[in-house]
């Protein structure tokens, strides 16, 4: 291990912000994790992962500790299910992928997510009818103080929407260093119902999607409407949709009976955030290097030389314009740093 000093994150964020850590340093096992955080006690401490749900607007003046630890068991199986441990630092998409080459149903709807695999619980990420919380069995968890590894069931993980016990109560306590899916061998449960994907599969004439189809549809989706990282800056939606109460709806429904929604519950409804910023006027609108995407209104975008500073100032003339016209606050989804 290495640690290194005033070390560029450009590479370390999908945002692709110019920013600097006070010291860095990247950790491969929990062994190396409990001696950094042994020997740095009395420093500052910054977790980063695949840095793909953040946005820098400053330097940070902390030892950065990247988690980069690799590997992925099955840990369990029988005829119909399988659990399969997989360690904080593997690539989101790419653990996908190897779920769905194995036969291994669940995560597909999920395909293309940025990020890695020990941020996951974090945000309850989901995407086309489908979360986390939906196949997760528990994630290991070492305790910045203590030093011990401890484990989180589904339920005292308190899932919500893109919401975890890690974004709350135990927010800045721990780190996750693996995680863990119970996924179908057989009588996988396809989900084609939500968005784009029933007519994406149309277009290819399938009328019995495998796993793969369904994750090739989703992928085939998201490349048409998200820009890729490495192309132009992002972090995927930076808002979450909002859920409002259905009393707020109506009435709003009323002055704007054309608005999207889909109802939660009796007394809850989500509208979508795209929606909401695309008739508001933003969708493909440009502040110098920083900007909201052409195809997709809940991605902001760095076009070259945005800071970070820059990109956060769009996102709140973006929720000032939403909240003026409908009343509905729009909440970031990524973490503002």
């Amino acid at each position: 291990m290495e640690i290194f000093d005033n070390f560029s994150l450009k590479k370390y964020n999908t945002f692709g912000i110019e920013a600097f850590a006070k010291q860095f340093v990247a950790i491969h096992n929990t062994d190396e994790l409990k001696q950094i955080l042994e020997q740095n006690t009395s420093k500052e401490k910054f977790i980063l992962g695949g840095g793909s749900n953040m946005l820098l607007t400053q330097d940070i003046d902390a030892l950065v500790i990247h988690i980069d630890i690799k590997g992925k068991k099955v840990i369990f199986e029988n005829d119909d299910v399988v659990e399969v441990q997989c360690n904080a630092g593997e690539n989101w998409h790419e653990f996908v992928l190897w779920t769905i080459d194995h036969g291994f149903g669940g995560l597909e709807n999920m395909s293309l997510i940025p990020g890695n695999v020990g941020t996951t619980p974090v945000q309850n990420i989901g995407a086309y009818g489908t979360e986390i919380k939906d196949t997760f069995v528990s994630c290991e968890a070492m305790d910045i103080k203590t030093l011990e590894i401890r484990t989180f069931s589904n339920t005292e993980c308190a899932f919500g929407y893109r919401e975890s016990i890690f974004k709350n109560e135990a927010k800045g306590q721990y780190i996750i260093t693996s995680v863990t899916f119970r996924l179908t061998k057989k009588d996988h449960k396809i989900n084609t119902s939500y968005g784009d994907i029933l007519a994406e599969l149309a277009k290819k004439n399938i009328e019995t999607p495998t796993l793969k189809d369904v994750s090739n549809a989703v992928i085939s989706i998201r490349k048409s409407k998200l820009p890729d990282p490495a192309e132009l800056g992002n972090s995927g939606s930076f808002f979450k949709n909002p859920i409002i109460p259905k009393v707020q709806f109506d009435a709003i429904k009323e002055k704007f009976p054309e608005i999207r929604f889909f109802p939660v519950s009796d007394t809850e409804v989500k509208v979508p955030a795209g929606w909401l910023i695309e008739q508001a006027g933003f969708k493909g609108k440009r502040f110098g290097d920083a900007g909201v995407h052409k195809n997709q209104a809940l991605v902001l975008v760095n076009y070259g030389n945005a800071t970070g500073a820059e990109i956060l100032e769009v996102s709140r003339k973006v929720q000032q314009a939403v909240f003026d016209i409908y009343g509905i606050n729009i909440e970031a989804e990524v973490n503002i740093i």
